[in-house]
């Protein structure tokens, strides 16, 4: 084939693989039109079997760590921890709906942060709903709080959210020297998140509704101490994987067969179950994925981001490179804007810069729906909730806080490198 075909088709078929993704017809798995999408662009020349294998290669091990922290995600599911902490949010919020939503961004922030984005789109939000019901007041702030952490509040660990991995595996930081960086943006983004939630919410949290009484939502539950325990622990491995020359991803493959042990014997959950929670076919479509992405960049899209990516780590050089990827991540989703970005700044690059580009794909997809994986998800679990929502209210709330908090976290993370956070 000849240019521009090459760059058509591999264009095309992304486009084509991402929109499947989205409408998901008949609920077919992402990786129904990924995996033949990837078998495209080799038979037809646009990657070589090398590059792609190469490609494979590269993401393996992140996506390795992605499906063990699902699977510690929905083990700690099984075990009460998000049944007995939506309790607690229904029971502390006395009925105030400020105080439910202070409640639920402090739950989502964390949740998000520990055990990814999908724990918070998937456990957290039919969780956040009930708590709503049971303390009568309108869900939506709480929904919305729900997907908008999901992707503001994954910008602190490497096992936040699968772009994060990628950067982590680009940066060169130990876990550590990653958080310590991080933290700062992390808290000024959620800070600002809430300031404008108060402030766009002003209405919806002002009125109550008919609370729901029931006998499994009256009481509190006894705390899964057990499983808080192992969360703990888990997350302390994290932290000291790099001192002890551990891969993250034995940690959590460790954290998830302590869970599994309780839960397996209990008959809360079965080995299939257990291996279904993983989504292996979700593992498979970002592996196909990432053939799809390095086809479009190496026919011109990459070359074209590369004349754009700033070079400079100055505040206006990271907020250039945010904004940058802020814009991709709305245009092509936030995974493909990931990969198109890192192999767009090479090896060489500065850890600043891949931090900027991870405030921008982490944050940015909060303006439109197709941004996030993780927001289109969210959607469907609305629409199972019968509260699907409304396009215009998302588009608004994304415009009043994806800039502001996009600007903090910069600043926050230009800061941060000032001072020498993040040294390894």
């Amino acid at each position: 084939m000849t240019a521009p075909w090459p760059e058509v088709v591999s264009l095309a078929l992304l486009a084509a693989v991402l929109i499947f993704a989205m409408v998901q017809p008949r609920g077919l798995p992402e990786a129904a039109l990924a995996v033949p999408a990837a078998a495209v662009v080799l038979l037809l020349g646009i990657i070589s079997p090398h590059d792609a294998e190469h490609q494979v290669l590269l993401l393996a091990p992140t996506v390795g760590f992605l499906a063990a922290i699902l699977v510690l995600a929905r083990l700690a599911d099984v075990l009460g921890v998000f049944h007995w902490l939506g309790t607690v949010l229904g029971r502390s919020s006395q009925d105030r709906p400020h105080r439910l939503l202070t409640l639920v961004f402090v739950a989502a922030s964390v949740t998000t942060a520990v055990l990814s984005l999908d724990a918070t789109v998937v456990l957290l939000t039919p969780v956040v709903i009930g708590s709503a019901r049971l303390a009568g007041v309108r869900s939506g702030p709480h929904v919305y709080a729900c997907t908008h952490l999901s992707n503001t509040a994954s910008t602190l660990l490497p096992v936040s959210n699968l772009t994060n991995l990628l950067a982590f595996s680009a940066c060169g930081l130990s876990f550590a020297s990653f958080a310590s960086v991080m933290a700062l943006p992390w808290l000024v983004s959620i800070l600002l998140e809430y300031a404008v939630f108060r402030w766009f919410f002003r209405r919806d949290l002002t009125v109550s509704e008919p609370s729901v009484e029931t006998g499994d939502t009256a009481a509190v539950p006894d705390a899964p101490v057990f499983a808080f325990a192992v969360l703990g622990a888990t997350l302390l491995g994290f932290g000291v994987s790099g001192w002890l020359s551990i891969e993250p991803v034995w940690i959590a493959v460790a954290g998830a067969a302590v869970l599994a042990v309780p839960a397996l014997s209990a008959k809360l959950i079965t080995p299939g179950a257990i291996v279904a929670s993983a989504s292996p076919l979700f593992c498979v479509f970002v592996l196909a994925l990432s053939i799809v992405v390095a086809a479009v960049s190496s026919n011109g899209l990459g070359e074209a981001i590369e004349t754009l990516v700033p070079s400079s780590t100055s505040l206006w050089g990271l907020v250039a490179m945010a904004a940058l990827a802020a814009v991709l991540a709305n245009v092509v989703n936030n995974l493909p804007a990931t990969l198109i970005l890192l192999a767009a700044l090479g090896t060489t690059a500065p850890p600043g810069l891949i931090l900027a580009m991870l405030v921008g794909v982490n944050i940015g997809p909060n303006l439109t729906y197709v941004g996030s994986l993780a927001t289109l998800l969210w959607r469907r679990v609305l629409d199972a909730a019968g509260q699907p929502p409304r396009l215009a209210r998302f588009t608004a709330l994304g415009a009043a806080t994806v800039p502001i908090c996009l600007l903090g976290a910069v600043g926050a993370l230009w800061l941060g490198l000032r001072v020498g956070l993040g040294q390894s």
